[in-house]
């Protein structure tokens, strides 16, 4: 399964290393992550208020699941795409 994290936070540095965790995670995705969320997955160069360019990079790389960890996101409607 690939997963996208969305958020550059320690709370997304935890649940990078957590998700990087699990078996069913064949690889990982942070947008746009920080210094330690490299150690678990691919860093990608977006914000994570740049909601029509993260949707594209899921549709381009067959994205499974989604994980939103900052409010900004969720507050400017990221759930709805």
């Amino acid at each position: 399964m690939k997963v996208l994290l969305i958020g550059g936070g320690a709370r997304e540095d935890v649940l990078a290393w957590k998700i990087s965790q699990s078996p069913l995670c064949d690889e990982l995705f942070i947008a746009p992550g920080n210094a330690g969320c490299e150690r678990w997955g691919n860093l990608v160069a977006l914000k994570d208020t740049q909601i029509p360019q993260l949707l594209n990079f899921t549709t381009d790389n067959h994205i499974d699941v989604t994980v939103v960890g900052p409010e900004a996101p969720l507050a400017e409607g990221i759930v709805e795409f």
